[in-house]
C-alpha cells in the first residue's frame, strides 16, 4: 500500500524581525518575496492596520520554507515595509470568531519565539489529508480535524486564493505539527524557483530530543508518518547527545527542538562560494553537506545536500 505521507509540505521559521529574516534568506540565496500581513479596520471609516502575523515563504518545486513573525494591532514594528496589507474580510456575524482564532495563532507563535528564535512549525504533505485524519484517529492520535483555509497567491493575472486543507496534531511539545495536502499544481506555476544557491526541494528536518527519550519519539512519529522512520527522511531524530555528530557544534536550545532543516541543490560548490561571498559560516556535516550553523541563520541551522 502506498503512505499517505512520503515529504514534508513546509518547516516555518519564526523570527522576531520579518526584514532581518528576509536580508539572511536572501544571503543564504533564496528568493524571497515581500511578506504578507493581515489587516483589520479598528473602527469604521479608519484605515485597515496590521495584526496577527506577516508570513512570506522561500518556495521549492514541492514544498517551502516559510519566514513567519507574529504582529501586535496595529504595530509595523519588525514588517518590512513593502509587506502586502491583506484587509481582512469576513461576514460580520464570523468576525469574532475570526478574530479570536487569529488572536490565538499570534500568541502561539510569540509564545514559540520567545521560546527560542528558529523552527517551530513541522508540516507533512499527503495526497489524501482525510485518509491521513482517519489513520491518525485509528492510530490513537488526537488531531483537531481537516480544515480549509485560504492563502492569497500572486500570479500573473493578479492576486488568487489558494485552498488549503490541512490538519494539526495536538500536543507536539516541539510546536505545530500536522498535514497538509499536497500544493495544487495549478499554482505551481507562479513559485518562485530560481533561487541563486539552485535550491529546489526541502527534503528533511532534524528534530533533537533529551536523552533516553528518542524512543518514545521516535514511535510517536511512526504514529504520525504511518510507517517505520527511514534514515532518507523526511523527519531525522536525534538524541540531544549525539546533535553534534550529526552537525558539529550545534546546540539545541531548548528540548524538544527543530534545529535543522535540509534543502538539495544541484551543485554544493556553488552553494559553498555564494555562502562565502555573502560572509556566511560554512560547516561540513559527516554526510557530506554543508551547513550554515543557527548562531549565524537566526536559531535555525540550514543544511545544503547535493543531489
Amino acid at each position: 500500500m502506498p503512505h499517505d505521507i512520503t515529504r514534508l509540505h513546509h518547516v516555518g521559521h519564526i523570527v522576531s524581525d520579518m526584514t532581518q529574516a528576509i536580508a539572511l534568506y536572501q544571503r543564504l540565496g533564496f528568493r524571497v518575496p515581500p511578506p504578507s500581513v493581515p489587516a483589520l479596520a479598528p473602527r469604521e471609516g479608519a484605515a485597515p492596520e496590521p495584526f496577527g502575523a506577516a508570513n512570506t515563504h522561500a518556495d521549492l518545486s514541492r514544498n517551502f520554507v516559510e519566514l513567519v513573525t507574529p504582529v501586535k494591532p496595529g504595530n509595523r514594528e519588525g514588517v518590512p515595509p513593502d509587506a502586502r496589507i491583506v484587509p481582512l474580510q469576513a461576514p460580520p456575524e464570523k468576525l469574532p470568531l475570526v478574530l479570536s482564532r487569529i488572536d490565538a495563532t499570534s500568541a502561539q507563535l510569540a509564545g514559540w519565539r520567545d521560546r527560542f528564535e528558529g523552527l517551530h512549525i513541522l508540516m507533512f504533505s499527503s495526497p489524501d489529508v482525510d485518509g491521513t485524519g482517519t489513520r491518525l484517529t485509528a492510530a490513537g492520535v488526537e488531531h483537531g480535524g481537516v480544515n480549509t483555509v485560504g492563502r492569497p497567491v500572486e500570479t500573473p493575472n493578479g492576486v488568487r486564493t489558494e485552498p488549503v486543507r490541512y490538519l494539526e496534531i495536538d500536543g507536539a511539545p516541539e510546536g505545530r505539527v500536522g498535514v497538509v495536502a499536497d500544493l495544487d499544481p495549478e499554482f505551481q506555476h507562479t513559485r518562485h524557483l530560481d533561487h541563486p544557491n539552485g535550491a529546489q526541494d526541502l527534503v528533511e528536518a532534524v528534530l533533537c530530543v533529551p536523552d533516553g527519550q528518542l524512543p518514545l519519539v521516535h514511535e510517536r512519529y511512526q504514529r504520525y508518518m504511518g510507517r517505520p522512520i527511514s534514515a532518507e527522511g523526511p523527519v531525522t531524530l536525534v538524541a540531544e547527545a549525539d546533535l553534534p555528530d550529526l552537525l558539529p557544534d550545534e546546540l539545541a536550545p531548548a528540548l524538544p527542538a527543530l534545529v535543522a532543516c535540509t534543502v538539495a541543490v544541484p551543485d554544493i560548490a556553488r552553494v559553498r562560494a555564494l555562502l562565502a561571498e555573502n560572509g556566511l559560516p560554512v560547516r561540513e556535516t559527516a554526510r557530506g553537506e554543508i551547513f550554515v550553523p543557527a548562531k549565524a541563520a537566526l536559531g535555525a541551522a540550514l543544511i545544503f545536500r547535493e543531489i
